[in-house]
């Protein structure tokens, strides 16, 4: 008897993933539910294990390929040991990985003369070329994919149709560059490709504009420190930290300003009365931002305690794929980093983030008087297709005023 190990669901419009790295060879014993392969999506990496005990098979898929979900990666024989087959070789640079067996893995062809005409190296994905097909489009008007070596993507074509009609036009080719011997040329992984292409698709679709104004953290920074201890105490160690009282700030604003909560659907607006916030934190690969769902029911505690745990799955690169969707609207710090000020980028659909920077002590003028108190910009980017200028500067004061004043958060004022 044998059982097979398959690409698992991987989570919203996420079809396809990469083999990244087999974790045992043929041949080896493996335990159930250990780690086999990994895959890595436009998202996160997602460990496949052995379904049962037993002996790995052989590799069906090298290294590099690109695999649907469903297809059938190993089988786990039974057994607690057999002689090692030989691995795969891993897909030589510049060429598509193609699986090894037919069935679920096997990839729909390219219609010839379009292969012809770019190579398979930039063959088009079949849900791209689904598209391509119904809007009349060719390979050679997109030209590079962002996919594996070069493929187009269902991505690719999305952006593309969402450009203006004079922008479709080809390129003129690129002089090849010529590397410096003292350069390194790395492969961007799939993960920071899907980053640099939904940034992109940001800027040209949403009509972006920022807004800033700066906090006094005076009244945050007192209460953090009057109330630190007995909070970890009372709540098992979890740690108060700024990021809860934004947060809170943040949601009791959403509420007053529903278009920042909102997001263009076609010719639709669609509001909520919920909100799943995404908080930005730095990973091994990237930055990602996973998703406190219903944060508005949350307390200070249960917020920190999510971002706690989001931080930590972030940096061992465990997060799951359904933590990372759903977002209505984002915060992102790079005060962490030292960023005094920065114009962020919205994680589309949503229509709003929130930047968050560093605490310096400046001098203010207070009642006449001039004193030096902790001070953060803040910024808000918002689609000024959704969102109007005056709700954006107001839902930014009224962040400014409850961090400010914290017991309005308690008051409701």
């Amino acid at each position: 008897m044998s059982a097979e190990i398959k690409v698992p669901t991987l989570g919203e419009s996420v079809t396809t993933a990469t083999i990244a790295k087999w974790l045992k060879n043929p041949g080896d014993s493996v335990a159930a539910d250990e780690p086999v392969v990994e895959l890595e999506t436009d998202k996160v990496s997602v460990e496949v294990a052995a379904p049962e005990a037993g002996v790995l098979g052989p590799q069906l898929v090298a290294e590099g390929a690109e695999v649907e979900v469903g297809a059938i990666l190993a089988s786990v024989e039974a057994g607690s040991g057999a002689p090692k087959a030989a691995a795969p070789a891993k897909a030589p640079a510049g060429v598509q990985a193609q699986p090894v067996a037919a069935g679920p893995v096997a990839r729909p062809a390219t219609p010839p003369s379009d292969v012809a005409a770019q190579g398979a190296a930039h063959a088009p994905m079949p849900s791209a070329q689904k598209i391509m097909a119904e809007k009349g489009i060719s390979t050679a008007e997109i030209g590079t994919g962002t996919g594996k070596d070069g493929r187009v993507t269902k991505g690719d074509v999305l952006s593309f149709l969402a450009q203006p009609p004079v922008a479709k036009a080809v390129a003129a080719p690129a002089t090849p560059r010529t590397d410096d011997p003292r350069e390194e040329r790395v492969k961007m992984t799939r993960l920071r490709r899907t980053i640099a292409r939904r940034l992109k698709d940001a800027q040209n679709t949403a009509a972006l504009l920022t807004t800033f104004n700066e906090v006094d953290m005076t009244a945050a920074k007192e209460l953090r420190a009057e109330y630190r201890d007995v909070f970890e105490k009372k709540h098992g160690g979890t740690k108060l930290g700024f990021m809860s009282i934004f947060a809170k700030a943040v949601m009791a604003a959403l509420k007053e300003f529903p278009a920042v909560n909102a997001e263009i659907d076609g010719d639709d607006i669609i509001y909520r009365e919920f909100v799943n916030l995404g908080i930005a934190v730095g990973g091994p690969n990237g930055l990602v931002v996973p998703v406190i769902r219903d944060a508005e029911k949350l307390g200070f505690a249960g917020i920190e305690s999510a971002i706690a745990g989001f931080g930590k799955r972030a940096r061992d690169g465990s997060l799951k794929l359904d933590e990372l969707s759903g977002g209505t609207f984002s915060i992102t710090n790079g005060g962490i980093y030292g960023s005094l000020m920065s114009t962020p980028i919205i994680n589309a659909p949503q229509s709003a983030i929130l930047g968050m920077h560093a605490i310096q002590d400046r001098p203010i003028a207070l009642n006449g008087q001039v004193v030096i108190r902790p001070m953060m910009y803040i910024a808000l980017t918002y689609d000024h297709r959704i969102v109007d200028g005056k709700e954006a500067v107001s839902f930014l004061v009224r962040v400014k005023q409850n961090v400010e004043d914290p017991r309005r958060l308690l008051l409701e004022v």
